[in-house]
């Protein structure tokens, strides 16, 4: 029996598929839900009738399959089979249909949003995990969440298994919302946590795969196609353009560059300086991290003097709708992909295509990370200058602040940047 998850998962409102060796079978799709159903000839009237089973990925191909078995097994005796949502399948164990005031799935995980990630995490990430679990619960959220089988756990992840970076990322969340509501009392000591027990080590990216072709999970640009790329850049918008360039010559993050302001620069005796507040950058969960202290040079000294005389102590990448928000970083990578050659987005607009391909914003910062290394720059600066914090006891004796190295390599780095591209 094949059924193919990805393809499932693209189905477009109004189309349905159907599943080999089970006649009337089908994942019918709608604007909002997917859902298994058991199309038949009435053993009654003769008329073709439709009964749904339930919602995938809640529930599973093989549960519905054991549903449709019943069904069918029903119309064959002669009745007129009866959609039972719950009851049909097995992952429900029959009896478990939830009630309004059970401590849900879905209680769960709001508790732990609201009472752990939203105070700990990041915006960003918060709200990333918020939307992992709107959208991917499906109906296991109304289910009272001591009555959760290993079954239907290990079904709702492998129905994410084709998107292995996400399944493993709702499993991992999913197990830490259970651990907080046992840790509150809020479900039973003996309630087990299926979700650390299933599809351990089983969920592993093989990277992306464009047209075919396998990407991998990491790229870096070799120093021709910088060179190629750098001199192109202008093609993209002038917000997008700055913001890669400042990729390229400070090796920081999307998010620090897009949210970067201009009270955050300042110029000092041995030239601009860009400080970004220890609560913008990735290390702010942890204790010892402090500022980021960026040293500007060459082109990134002329992207952000030039934005300062027009925004001042702002945003410097405001955003185009909403005051005082800053530019997404999902914009840039939009707009990555939008030039890229394979790109299928709107496609009866002409614009013109990258020659450098497979890449995103990211793998610029993982380029310069690695070209320091090239150029012989030590692990402990060049880690410092992309702002990583040193691991261990490194991290806990050496306090070294590092401005002077950044400054150096970072100048280095402009100038191979510019040896690269010709200064074009």
């Amino acid at each position: 029996m094949y059924f193919d998850a990805r393809a499932a998962k693209q189905l477009e409102p109004d189309q349905h598929l159907t599943v080999a060796d089970c006649p009337g079978l089908r994942l019918v799709a709608t604007k909002s839900t997917k859902s298994w159903t058991y199309r038949y000839k009435s053993p009654v009237d003769g008329r073709m009738k439709q009964t749904k089973i339930g919602d995938w990925p809640a529930i599973s191909l093989a549960a519905a399959t054991v549903a449709w078995e019943k069904l069918r097994e029903s119309r064959n005796e002669g009745q007129e089979p009866v959609a039972r949502k719950r009851q049909s399948s097995p992952a429900s164990n029959g009896d478990m249909v939830p009630q309004t005031s059970a401590y849900t799935v879905g209680n769960v995980c709001r508790d732990y949003l609201e009472g752990h990630v939203e105070r700990s995490r990041k915006t960003k990430g918060a709200k990333e995990i918020a939307r992992m679990f709107k959208t991917m619960l499906g109906p296991l959220a109304a289910q009272p969440a001591e009555t959760i089988t290993r079954a239907q756990a290990f079904g709702l992840i492998e129905s994410h298994a084709h998107i292995p970076v996400q399944a493993a990322k709702l499993r991992a969340e999913l197990g830490a919302a259970w651990d907080y509501a046992l840790d509150a009392g809020r479900l039973s000591q003996n309630a087990p946590n299926w979700w650390r027990l299933i599809m351990r080590g089983k969920l592993k990216s093989k990277g992306k795969t464009i047209e075919g072709k396998r990407i991998g999970k990491k790229r870096v640009l070799a120093d021709q196609e910088v060179g190629a790329l750098i001199p192109w850049l202008p093609n993209f918008s002038r917000t997008v353009c700055d913001v890669l360039v400042l990729y390229l010559w400070t090796g920081t993050r999307g998010a620090e560059i897009v949210a970067m302001e201009g009270r955050e620069v300042k110029k000092e005796s041995d030239g601009w300086w860009w400080t970004i507040p220890k609560e913008k950058t990735k290390n702010e969960r942890h204790e010892d991290a402090t500022d980021l202290r960026v040293p500007l040079i060459g082109r990134a000294e002329a992207v952000v003097c030039r934005r300062l005389e027009v925004y001042g102590d702002g945003y410097l990448f405001p955003a185009t709708s909403g005051a005082g928000k800053h530019t997404e970083q999902k914009v840039i990578q939009t707009a990555v992909h939008f030039h890229q050659p394979y790109s299928k987005t709107r496609p009866k607009i002409i614009r013109p295509r990258l020659s450098v391909t497979y890449w995103a914003p990211h793998d610029l910062r993982r380029t310069v990370r690695t070209m320091l290394a090239s150029m012989g720059c030590a692990d402990e600066v060049a880690e410092a200058v992309i702002g990583h914090m040193q691991e261990g006891t490194k991290g806990v004796y050496n306090r070294h602040v590092y401005d002077a190295e950044r400054r150096l390599w970072l100048t280095r780095i402009s100038e191979r940047l510019e040896q690269l591209s010709g200064g074009r």
